[in-house]
């Protein structure tokens, strides 16, 4: 049977405010266990700090989503040692170059994807802005010419990027839909067509909230059709830190965000198990 697997991002635990100190990694690490989480998202580029992070993991039982930003080949490479030193549940690149013509894409990707055939996790690209995956239909072509490419799916990115009016045409949907039927992984957050990351918990949201959790059920789907029997599908709630969360006047969060990523995260559990009855009700 296929199941979920929900992570917590670390940088999405940083408070940055300006009355609240930092909480130490430790504590992030038993916040995270303690509710029930299966796993961080977490930088995976220095060996010191996956060390360190990787023997608070193991001792509370948790596993890991590794990060990184290469700009060329080679730069994978010591992230690929460290993911393979210490483990992990899979490693996602946000590709740290922004290339104008396709063919520039495509001896990176090419590169990356041979350097994944050597490791025993699964290497994902993710959708982000400011990197070579900025631009929706640009992504699109891309998966066009790299037949094999799987990604991990930040949609947010693309509704931000791309200014989605409301309601959301057919043709978006369309779009959206080519990209999760190629995701292997999510990130988790709810955008509006003007903000990176809206307060869940605010009513005038809902109707974005019951968009994403719309998409995610049509990616869980999607994925369950691709789907090894006995492989697990990790969601990472990443609510973010200023600037990504709004503030208020006095520079505070305007919500609780940990509070507003365990309500995401029962969300999508909702959507997850009912992507498995509509599968089986389809069968």
């Amino acid at each position: 049977m296929n199941t979920i697997l929900f992570f917590q991002s670390l940088w999405a635990m940083e408070l940055r405010s300006t009355t609240e100190p930092e909480r130490r990694l430790e504590e992030n690490i038993r916040m995270i266990k303690d509710a029930g989480y299966d796993g961080v998202s977490a930088d995976w580029r220095s060996r010191e700090y996956v060390r360190e992070l990787h023997g608070l993991l193991k001792a509370n039982g948790l596993t890991a989503e590794g990060q990184c930003f290469p700009r060329t080949i080679d730069e994978l490479k010591p992230v690929l040692e460290n993911a393979t030193e210490f483990g992990l549940h899979h490693l996602e690149i946000q590709p740290d170059v922004r290339p104008r013509r396709l063919d520039d894409c495509i001896p990176l990707l090419e590169g990356w994807l041979r350097l994944g055939e050597e490791v025993d996790f699964p290497i994902y690209i993710e959708t982000h802005r400011d990197r070579m995956t900025t631009d929706l239909f640009f992504t699109l072509d891309l998966l066009e010419r790299v037949p094999d490419l799987k990604l991990l799916g930040d949609i947010s990115h693309f509704v931000v990027g791309r200014e989605f009016s409301w309601p959301i045409t057919e043709e978006n949907h369309s779009y959206i839909h080519q990209v999760l039927d190629r995701c292997w992984a999510f990130h988790g957050r709810v955008a509006s067509r003007e903000q990176i990351q809206i307060e869940i918990s605010f009513p005038q949201h809902q109707m974005w909230l019951d968009q994403f959790l719309e998409w995610w059920g049509y990616g869980f789907r999607s994925w369950r059709r691709r789907a090894a029997e006995g492989e697990t599908l990790a969601f990472t709630c990443e609510l973010g830190p200023r600037p990504y969360a709004i503030t208020s006047r006095d520079g505070e969060d305007t919500t609780d965000r940990w509070s507003e990523a365990l309500m995401l995260r029962e969300c999508v559990r909702k959507v997850w198990d009912k992507s498995r009855g509509n599968l089986e009700d389809n069968a």
